[in-house]
């Protein structure tokens, strides 16, 4: 049986994602003129249907099961509050960490209802947010002077070539990540909880992400790709890079984490690498605000109003 309200709650937050990740993923290749955006789009849905398909379970157990032991009334508390939050901060055009904001509000609920938190899982959990844009950061450094390197003797039409080729690359890996873990995230509730079943789960969740990249992906772009350090296709290409192999290692473990804090990490630590004067500090100070306030303001939002349904319901 399909539990309506939890399911076009997760559906809604993977439009959001959408909306959100194409700029991840496609972003800078969109800006080099690597790909245009129709076919951008199209790309970040067949790589999410993959990574979805192959990899996603593992994250989706982490959030929908070992987390907390989620159930109807929990998954649709959990992904309401997780819509609105997530919603009004693409609105504004910020990026926001959707398995922040489902992590917090799943753990809210779960606390509410008595159903118990896994401290365990839960400090890994954080642990690999924390982690994450480091690794990805640390990669990203690596790779960015590994290419000053070895590309040294290139002509600058050569290098352009092979830099847009590699930038593409790098790009369908974080499209993969998407759904690998991104989309995994937002359907481990409605899943786990006996909403709606994996594959249908998964079709919708792909589908609704498509939808949200091809009409709403415009906006984040201008903070992820330009709004801390400018990027060229080599410093794009080491970010990417990056971000991609941290996600994907952190996914194999099945943490949920953030493909935009992992994109951050890595263009600043590029950033960084190249002048600190090259990293506007001030957006930086804002994303980490961000970072540290959304999943506390989700759990205690989602605890607060499971606590009233709890009482006058």
């Amino acid at each position: 049986m399909i539990e309506i309200v939890p399911v076009v709650a997760a559906l809604l937050i993977t439009f959001s994602i959408g909306s959100n990740d194409t700029s991840n993923s496609f972003g800078l290749c969109i800006g080099c003129r690597v790909i245009d955006f129709k076919k951008a789009t199209f790309l970040l849905l067949f790589f999410a249907t993959l990574g979805i398909f192959l990899q996603g379970h593992s994250v989706m157990k982490t959030v929908g099961k070992d987390l907390v032991e989620t159930n109807y009334e929990i998954s649709t508390l959990a992904l309401v509050i997780s819509a609105l939050i997530i919603v009004s901060s693409n609105f504004r055009g910020f990026p926001v960490s959707t398995h922040q904001v489902i992590v917090g509000s799943v753990a809210g609920a779960g606390l509410a209802y008595g159903m118990g938190v896994d401290l365990t899982v839960l400090n890994k959990i954080v642990l690999s947010w924390v982690l994450s844009p480091l690794a990805a950061g640390a990669i990203s450094v690596v790779t960015f002077f590994t290419l000053e390197k070895v590309f040294r003797r290139l002509s600058f039409l050569e290098l352009d070539r092979i830099l847009k080729v590699l930038l593409l690359i790098s790009a369908m890996l974080i499209a993969y990540n998407t759904g690998a873990n991104e989309l995994a995230t937002a359907i481990a509730p409605v899943v786990h909880a006996g909403s709606l079943g994996f594959p249908l789960a998964a079709i919708f969740g792909v589908l609704m992400l498509w939808l949200g990249a091809f009409l709403l992906s415009h906006r984040v772009i201008e903070t992820v790709c330009k709004g801390i350090t400018p990027l060229d296709p080599k410093s794009g290409f080491s970010a990417h890079f990056g971000a991609g192999i941290s996600v994907l290692v952190f996914t194999t473990l099945g943490m949920p984490i953030s493909t935009t804090y992992c994109m951050i990490g890595g263009i600043a630590s590029v950033g960084f690498a190249k002048s600190v004067r090259a990293v506007r500090i001030e957006t930086l100070k804002r994303v980490i605000l961000n970072f540290v306030t959304v999943p506390i303001v989700a759990f205690t939002a989602t605890f607060s109003v499971s606590t009233l349904v709890l009482n006058f319901l």
